[in-house]
């Protein structure tokens, strides 16, 4: 693994992450907003394929918590372990929890939840977007690292457009399943039949 410290355009600072699944090189990046996204890699430019890449939103509940209303915690561990297996790729780690809508009307929705309302129908009884998402800075990220072609890990095919969109190749999709259990069927139930995720039924 590359270490040295000799910063991209818009790489606001860069070292080695010492994980439990093994070493990665993560640089971090601010947008126009001021908010602070990263990149964790390894083995990029080490091989001609295109390396394997997960576009992961923050999720503050699932990725430090544990929560089981969702995935993501799983999923984020998954694509570290299978990245390092790899030896080549990216987990591009975007500051847009809540799908987007941040961490306290992320809450109300679950609070909404709680009630009976699943996850589409909580956020638009909020009046919040169903999926404010944007990939733009992702792509722009990729690019900085030297990717323009990736595997991309993902069950959500507005990752894959807007990652198109933004001149990223998204050479193939690979089904990235992992956490499911009880308390989270329904979530993804809802992100496979309402939102048009690529979710199987039973896993």
């Amino acid at each position: 693994m590359s270490n040295h410290k000799t910063l991209a355009n818009d790489v606001k600072s860069d070292a080695v992450l010492p994980t439990e699944h093994g070493n990665f090189r993560m640089r971090v990046f601010v947008d126009k907003f001021g908010a602070e996204h990263s990149v964790l890699s390894v083995g990029l430019g080490d091989s001609t394929a295109p390396p394997l890449v997960r576009i992961h939103s923050e999720c503050l509940t699932g990725d430090a918590f544990g929560s089981l209303k969702c995935d993501c915690g799983p999923q984020l561990q998954a694509s570290m372990a299978r990245i390092q297996e790899e030896g080549n790729g990216a987990i591009v780690y975007m500051r847009q929890e809540g799908r987007g809508i941040g961490l306290e009307a992320k809450i109300r929705a679950y609070a909404l939840q709680d009630q009976g309302l699943d996850t589409l129908d909580a956020n638009l009884a909020l009046n919040l977007p169903a999926d404010a998402r944007q990939y733009d800075f992702s792509a722009h990220m990729l690019k900085q690292v030297g990717v323009s072609t990736v595997r991309l890990m993902t069950n959500n095919p507005l990752k894959i457009e807007g990652l198109r969109t933004n001149g990223i190749d998204v050479h193939e999709r690979l089904t990235h399943i992992a956490g499911r259990c009880q308390l989270n069927n329904h979530y993804l139930s809802t992100k496979a039949k309402r939102m048009g995720h690529m979710i199987p039924e039973q896993v």
